[in-house]
């Protein structure tokens, strides 16, 4: 392959790598699908491409669709094992987030709630909301007609804000990491009335088990979810074994999200992402799965931090 044709690719990289993550809720995946793209690139007659943005666009998005579609993510959805692999904020991968849209459509609470649309309404849906494409370009991407996207992406809205339970207003990161601090502050020291306090009515939990649970954990109630938190945050030897020592918390933001991250000697071991609404902690998401946690976890290495909020566990 020429060095114009791999510079042609590479230029667009990015977007494709971040169109596949919000078709894939995992960048481990999107990887491999941008690495499939690239060699089908390198293989195609490339003077029959009459516009290559587009060609690689449409590769990236059937890869991915024949991955969402296959028997074994059917089945590990299915399953309830399944959660968004969450990305530290500056990550390429993110972006495009110029507008709120594009921001709420790579939230771990929209990924999750995409699993909830057929491949192809996840495919309208992010093309239209993440990238601008047209219904036009959208037919042509996806072998559809314009009014069958047109009615996928309305399924899709539809869908989308019915399990949404705050709208896409902006979410002001100060204020939602001072929320944090103070739940977390309240679960290290065991203060599970000021836990239920700072829980919306309709809070709900979901959590992988400190990665060891064949099922995810899903808890609703304002009591069931600050005991369960309480008894996740409460330190014993136990929990440090697992843990490869005793961590450090630190807040982040994740998928623009507030998050709490759990580090070991600068290994991040586990997160706690937080959805806050007027002040409150409307939903939490703990992800502790080693594959789940990869890529967190190179960039936190090479992102450096803050002092920890928690320094002694």
């Amino acid at each position: 392959m020429d060095s114009a044709a791999v510079e042609r690719f590479e230029a667009g990289r990015g977007q494709l790598a971040s169109l596949a993550y919000r078709l894939l809720g995992s960048a481990a995946d999107a990887e491999d699908v941008v690495q499939d793209t690239f060699l089908r690139w390198q293989a195609a007659d490339r003077e029959r491409i009459e516009v290559p943005e587009a060609w690689l666009t449409k590769v990236v998005t059937h890869l991915c669709l024949d991955r969402l579609r296959s028997a074994q993510a059917r089945h590990e959805r299915a399953a309830g094992a399944w959660l968004p692999e969450p990305l530290l904020e500056g990550d390429p991968m993110l972006g495009p987030a110029d507008t709120v849209e594009q921001r709420e459509s790579v939230s771990l609470a929209v990924l999750t709630l995409m699993e909830r649309l057929s491949p192809v309404e996840r495919a309208v849906y992010v093309l239209r909301e993440a990238f601008s494409y047209t219904h036009a370009e959208i037919a042509r991407i996806l072998d559809v007609t314009e009014s069958a996207s047109q009615q996928h992406a309305h399924r899709a809205r539809v869908r989308v804000a019915a399990e949404r339970r705050r709208g896409s207003e902006e979410v002001d990161l100060a204020s939602a990491r001072r929320v944090v601090e103070e739940f977390l502050a309240a679960a290290t020291s065991g203060r599970t009335e000021r836990l239920v306090a700072l829980l919306t009515d309709d809070v709900t939990a979901v959590s992988d088990g400190a990665g060891r649970a064949k099922r995810l954990l899903r808890l609703t109630t304002r009591e069931r979810v600050a005991s369960y938190v309480r008894a996740g945050f409460k330190a014993t030897p136990v929990k440090r074994r697992l843990a490869g020592g005793s961590p450090v918390f630190h807040i982040a933001v994740l998928n623009g999200s507030p998050a709490v991250l759990a580090v070991v000697d600068d290994r991040v071991v586990g997160t706690v992402v937080f959805d806050v609404r007027d002040g409150r902690v409307a939903s939490l998401c703990g992800i502790a799965a080693a594959d789940r946690l990869a890529r967190l976890d190179e960039a936190w290495r090479q992102h450096g931090s803050d002092a920890p909020v928690v320094a002694a566990w």
